[in-house]
Formats: C-alpha cells, sequence, structure tokens
C-alpha cells in the first residue's frame, strides 16, 4: 500500500471510539501519539495549548464524575429534542446517548483522559465582531486533536472528541492545577477500541462541496 493510499485508509476509517478496553497504552506508544499532536499547526507557530495526559485513577474518577454530569444535562436536552417523534427515532437516540453514558461513567477505567488547555491570550479571534458565535480562534487549538486522534488510529488505539467538560472548566482547572487564564477546550478519552475502526458515515461530497460558487 503507498503512502498515499495508507494516509486515506486511515483518514476514511477513523471514527469516534467511545467504547475503550482498559488494556494499558505502553509508554512509547503513548508519546507517539502525543507528539503527532505536537506536529499539528497553528497561527503564527504560537502553539497556544498544552496536553495534560492524565493516566492517575484517581484523577480520571474525578474527571469522570465532571463530565457525566455534564453529560446528564446534554441527555436531557437531546431527549426532549426527540419528544412526539416516531418510536424508532426516540430509541435510535436514546441508544446513541447510551453509548457516551458508558463512557462517562467508566472513564477512571480509560488508560488515557487527554486534556486539551490553551492560553486565550495566545488566540487571535479574526471572527469576533461578526454578530455570531465566532470559531476562527480553533483553528490554532483543534488540529492538534485530530493529529491525536489520526495518529492513535495508525497505532490502533482509539478515542472521541468531547468538549462538555470545558462548561465545568472551573472544577477541571481546580483538579487538575491548571493556572489562570489557560482554558480547557478538549477531552479525549484514549484507548484500546473495544471494536472495530470504520468506516465512516459521511455526507457525500456532492452535497458537501461547491466550487467557485455557493449557488453552483
Amino acid at each position: 500500500m503507498s503512502d498515499a493510499d495508507n494516509l486515506y485508509s486511515i483518514l476514511s476509517t477513523t471514527r469516534s471510539i467511545r467504547r475503550i478496553s482498559d488494556k494499558p497504552v505502553d509508554d512509547a506508544t503513548l508519546e507517539r501519539v502525543l507528539q503527532a499532536a505536537i506536529w499539528a499547526p497553528s497561527g503564527g507557530n504560537r502553539q497556544p495549548w498544552r496536553i495534560i495526559a492524565v493516566r492517575d485513577r484517581a484523577l480520571k474518577q474525578k474527571l469522570g464524575q465532571i463530565y457525566a454530569a455534564e453529560w446528564a444535562t446534554y441527555v436531557e436536552m437531546n431527549m426532549k429534542r426527540v419528544e412526539g417523534m416516531p418510536e424508532n427515532i426516540v430509541e435510535a437516540t436514546r441508544t446513541g446517548l447510551a453509548v457516551g453514558t458508558r463512557l462517562a461513567e467508566s472513564l477512571a477505567d480509560v488508560p488515557v483522559v487527554v486534556m486539551f488547555i490553551h492560553d486565550p491570550r495566545e488566540v487571535y479571534v479574526t471572527d469576533g465582531n461578526l454578530g455570531r458565535t465566532p470559531v476562527v480562534g480553533g483553528a490554532s487549538l483543534y488540529p492538534a486533536v485530530q493529529n491525536l486522534l489520526l495518529a492513535a488510529r495508525a497505532e490502533g488505539l482509539g478515542g472521541v472528541l468531547t468538549t462538555l467538560i470545558s462548561a465545568s472548566e472551573v472544577k477541571v482547572r481546580e483538579l487538575l492545577e491548571i493556572p489562570e487564564p489557560w482554558g480547557v477546550y478538549a477531552m479525549v478519552p484514549l484507548g484500546h477500541p473495544m471494536g472495530n475502526h470504520g468506516p465512516l458515515r459521511r455526507a457525500p461530497l456532492s452535497q458537501m462541496v461547491k466550487y467557485d460558487r455557493w449557488s453552483d
């Protein structure tokens, strides 16, 4: 398989893995995956982010409690959204959310919980005054998460990008002794998948891509 074929195979099979084994991740593999995250681009090459790779079970247990509270609110919101819809839609929603609930409840068993934190002073937000939710700042932050997930896939590991715990940033900052003004922007539970990678389910290229103009 060529390098290109191998890359496309990884890209097209890197699923969000929420069912993770408690099998340990060896130090060398973990360091390779973390190094891949460090190779990610950022505005001005500032790298305004850091990683805290949490392996201590007591800390993971407490992170799980924080995350589970945010997840419960998310579940409630989504179940209200499908109230009155056909039962197959309600059941599919309930089943999908249950996987996330299991992850929240068993976070202490996940080998590594990768916490991504950032320094907001070093993120240049170019869309902050457009009257909508600014998103451009994430361009200097989330490529590192994607690099980590792709490297994990190449190593036979799996993980999932989660952001709900950011709503409890104050609690996480205290737990992990994160200094002000650093903030929490992602959490990635990481380990060996219980199940298989890919293939992905995504909208077709014809729906997602336009050439030259929106109207074309």
